[in-house]
């Protein structure tokens, strides 16, 4: 069975980037290689602002839930996101 995290990033410093909770590999927004984690789901505000990423660790299996994004004023577009789904959704219809 996965285990599951939550990470608040208004509560870490840096530039969003954090140690996986079980088997510690740094996870990263700057990551584009998709051989860290696969992002499973994001949720959005009714204003189209992101609420929440989910991610699983491609090491470990464990699930990460991630909120903290409103400082970020680069959350409104998400289309970006539909390369690294594993199920591509449309964020715009959510």
């Amino acid at each position: 069975m996965n285990r599951e995290f939550h990470i608040d990033l208004t509560k870490i410093e840096g530039e969003g980037e954090f140690l996986c909770s079980t088997c510690g590999r740094i996870i990263s927004p700057d990551d584009e290689t998709s051989m860290t984690y696969d992002i499973l789901e994001t949720r959005t505000n009714e204003d189209g602002t992101l609420e929440e990423i989910t991610i699983q660790c491609k090491k470990c299996g464990t699930i990460t839930h991630i909120k903290g994004f409103e400082g970020l004023t680069e959350t409104r577009d998400l289309d970006y996101l539909d390369d690294y789904l594993i199920s591509p959704v449309d964020l715009k219809s959510t």
